[in-house]
């Protein structure tokens, strides 16, 4: 306590907490920039979306089934345990430019067409009315895009696309352009020739005269790049052996056609590698069958001539037994003869060519039913056909390739060794069986010649007729295995609709909408955070250290007589407010002495003065008030007093006390101008005069109001505070710079001033109440400004109608903290 009041400065030091609502109060008062920020987004982000060229996602599924062979698996045994299937391969099969060129051959692809608008490039693809017709012959030039023009039903004209703004953004009509063919007539099924390109126009739509369209005739070796670069390949999950295959593209139509064409290549490909052992088989029968269908031939022309020339007998009776056993001897060593032959025929094969194995025929497919070579055989196949497979996207040095070449180098040397053993052994039945022939032909020579000739001719007919009948039905059994062959592989989804990826109309608005709020919401903070200036009541509480007594409402009169001229007006009010707590601050003093000071000139120390002079007067206090500010005297110009005369006249000893009071036109107040600009202010206002002419005021006033110079900008003001009661530091909202704060702050953290109280003048609003503090450290009140009389009924006097503002003007109203 402090002569029983209450120690205000107490609540200086206590720790205040954020205030959320002033927080949300105070910017949330911008919603008109808020809302003007996210319309600008939301219309910016719907022309983005209306002259942008969409583009969708479309994607089908393969089913890549796992054709490991046991025998492969025994010998890679890295892999024994495994049952995992890499797809890598066909991953690299499916974005080869190879497979890609087999897709767009089904395709009509080489030519692009555009609709006539000058929004975005719209593709027609197969909704054009017109075809063009590439002649694959002809080495075409790509060209830039050509405009389509109709002149009459059957005759158009072609010309050069004139490039516009969107052009250049998307370089649609960029390229070389064919001069010989621009600007001629020419007709539908015409044929359109000139040294850099040669195609037809076919009209699959009705077009009127006026009609107009662009195409753009592509580079087939660019359209294979573009195409295989686009496509994406990928697994759907990590345990299944299910491929993705999906592209971009402006034309959902398009990019449906062209995934279903390329996995439907894959699935021919695929076809065509599985039949390529059956192909082989077939031609091997083919040429076996010519080589005995030529001796048969001979056989039976043999068989033709003996029976013209000579008697046949009925030797079947006496020697059917042993020409039986010789034919069946004979067959025999032909079939061991067909396996030699097969044998050495393998080994040459394996000799002379390098890595690919996939022509080789396997045994199984000739009828030698070796169960181990076989598995031998067919693994080297299944290697030879997944080298061939990679070498189609990737080269020899390659990893994979290489540990494909190391497991058909084992393959190889094992079917040597397997071929080696059963040569050996083939060729030793051989020898059993030509011996046993032997005897039963000692047997036969036993007939007459004649017979036996017919026997041998016999013999030898039935032997080639046999075998071109197992070689007739061997053909027939793989021509049945290739008609019933299928692909390992199939097709799981096709591609049937695309989903929409650019541009995410959803997200975009999304991120238009929170754009627009925060980035005027971060400029706004990043202003307050630049802006040196005080704004409102509490950014003023959390730099100042002084306590702060009361606030004053921006008055928007013609007058700085404010209080006497409008005396029921809401600022007059305030300055009513700011009289109750001085008084009841010094209600101790018989005469109270109140200086107004501020940091530095313009923040309405004056002003303030002759307002609060004015109210204490009106309480029917006899007031005077003193112009201390002896270098920018103000007090006499807003009073309408003389300035000949004053304090500075008094102070140097040229006039007398009773010339430099001078009464007012209003009642119980008095004024003492500041009078001439001395040189020396400073020292004059030290004098003891001044003290001796204050001490005079107090036998016959009740308040002295003291207007002096800014303490931030001269020397006098704290020595005039030694003569007040009370100091009233003067803040003026969006004028005060913080930084002019700390002098005060440091003056009274150091105990240099005493009764020391700020008062927050010029308060303006943007709503209708801007009160953020309440009350004030139990002394006075916030006073609390309000517009267009709401809530006040008929207590204040409405505020002057003055012009109205410009648009930027209310605008910026509207913003005010």
């Amino acid at each position: 306590m402090i002569d029983g009041k209450v120690d205000i400065t107490k609540f200086q030091d206590e720790v205040k907490p954020i205030d959320i609502k002033y927080y949300l109060i105070k910017y949330s008062r911008y919603w008109p920039l808020y809302v003007t920020s996210i319309f600008l987004g939301l219309i910016v982000t719907f022309l983005f979306h209306r002259y942008s060229v969409e583009e969708y996602d479309v994607q089908g599924s393969i089913l890549i089934k796992q054709n490991s062979s046991p025998e492969m698996r025994i010998l890679d045994r890295s892999n024994i345990f495994s049952g995992a299937y890499n797809l890598e391969n066909d991953i690299l099969m499916l974005t080869s430019k190879n497979l890609a060129a087999d897709a767009l051959s089904k395709l009509h692809f080489n030519v692009s067409y555009f609709a006539s608008t000058n929004i975005k490039e719209v593709e027609l693809y197969d909704q054009s009315p017109i075809y063009v017709e590439v002649d694959p012959a002809f080495p075409q030039m790509e060209m830039g895009e050509i405009t389509f023009t109709m002149l009459s039903d059957e005759e158009f004209i072609l010309t050069q696309e004139e490039s516009g703004f969107f052009d250049f953004l998307n370089a649609k009509a960029a390229g070389p352009m064919d001069e010989a063919i621009l600007n001629k007539p020419f007709k539908f099924e015409e044929e359109i020739v000139s040294d850099k390109s040669s195609f037809r126009i076919h009209k699959k739509k009705n077009l009127s005269p006026g009609d107009k369209l662009s195409f753009i005739v592509h580079n087939q070796m660019n359209v294979i790049d573009d195409y295989s670069r686009a496509i994406s390949v990928k697994p759907i999950n990590s345990y299944g052996t299910v491929l993705q295959v999906s592209m971009m593209t402006k034309v959902v139509e398009k990019g449906r056609d062209y995934v279903n064409a390329l996995m439907d290549s894959y699935i021919i490909y695929n076809l065509k590698e599985k039949n390529q052992i059956t192909e082989n088989t077939l031609n091997f029968l083919d040429e076996q069958l010519h080589i005995v269908e030529d001796s048969l031939k001979s056989a039976e022309r043999k068989i033709l001539n003996f029976k013209v020339e000579n008697k046949l007998l009925d030797i079947n009776s006496e020697f059917g037994g042993v020409l039986s056993n010789m034919n069946s001897l004979e067959e025999q060593v032909q079939n061991i003869d067909f396996q030699l032959q097969y044998y050495r025929s393998l080994q040459t094969y394996l000799i002379e060519k390098g890595k690919d194995y996939s022509d080789i025929l396997a045994p199984s497919l000739v009828g030698i039913d070796d169960g181990l070579l076989n598995g031998l055989v067919g693994s080297l196949i299944d290697i030879s056909l997944q080298r061939r497979k990679l070498l189609a996207v990737v080269n020899e040095i390659h990893p994979d390739v290489i540990e494909l070449d190391e497991q058909i180098t084992k393959l190889r040397e094992n079917i040597f060794e397997n071929i080696n053993n059963l040569v050996s052994n083939t060729e030793n039945r051989k020898k059993q069986a030509l011996a046993k022939l032997e005897l039963e032909d000692q047997e036969f020579s036993k007939l007459p010649k004649a017979e036996s000739d017919f026997v041998s001719l016999n013999r030898e007919f039935k032997l080639r007729e046999n075998l071109y009948n197992y070689l007739l039905e061997k053909r027939a059994e793989a021509g049945i295995a290739r008609a019933s062959n299928i692909s390992d592989n199939s097709v799981l989804d096709y591609a049937r609709r695309g989903s929409l990826i650019f541009p995410k109309k959803a997200q975009n608005y999304g991120l238009a909408f929170g754009l627009g709020l925060f980035i005027p919401l971060a400029l706004l903070l990043a202003y307050h955070y630049l802006n040196n200036k005080v704004v409102d009541q509490v950014q003023l509480k959390n730099v100042l250290r002084i306590p702060l007594l009361g606030t004053i409402g921006y008055s928007t009169k013609d007058t700085n007589l404010l209080v006497q001229e409008h005396p029921k007006s809401m600022v007059t009010e305030s300055f009513r407010s700011l009289r109750s707590a001085l008084f009841y601050i010094s209600s101790e003093k018989k005469c109270k002495r109140i200086l107004v000071t501020s940091s530095v000139s313009g923040e309405g120390k004056t002003f303030v003065s002759i307002n609060l002079a004015s109210a204490i007067a009106l309480s029917g206090k006899k007031t005077i008030l003193l112009g201390l500010d002896l270098r920018r005297p103000k007090i006499s110009e807003y009073l309408g007093v003389e300035n000949q005369t004053g304090l500075s006249n008094y102070l140097v000893g040229k006039a007398t006390r009773e010339e430099i009071v001078v009464p007012t036109v209003f009642d119980n107040l008095f004024v003492v101008p500041s009078g001439p600009v001395p040189p020396n202010p400073a020292e004059l206002l030290l004098k003891d005069k001044m003290n001796q002419l204050l001490e005079s005021f107090e036998e016959e006033f009740d308040v002295v109001v003291m207007d002096t110079p800014p303490i931030g900008l001269v020397s006098e003001t704290m020595d005039l505070m030694r003569f007040s009661d009370v100091n009233l530091y003067i803040v003026r909202q969006d004028y005060t710079h913080k930084r002019y704060l700390l002098m005060i702050n440091d003056l009274y953290a150091n105990d240099q001033v005493d009764n020391i109280y700020a008062v927050f003048n010029g308060m303006k609003a943007g709503l209708d109440v801007y009160d953020f503090g309440g009350y004030n450290y139990g002394y006075g009140y916030n006073y609390s400004y309000m517009r267009k009389d709401a809530y006040t009924g008929s207590y204040y006097d409405k505020e002057d109608e003055r012009k109205s503002p410009d648009w930027l003007s209310k605008l910026l109203a509207k913003f005010r903290v």
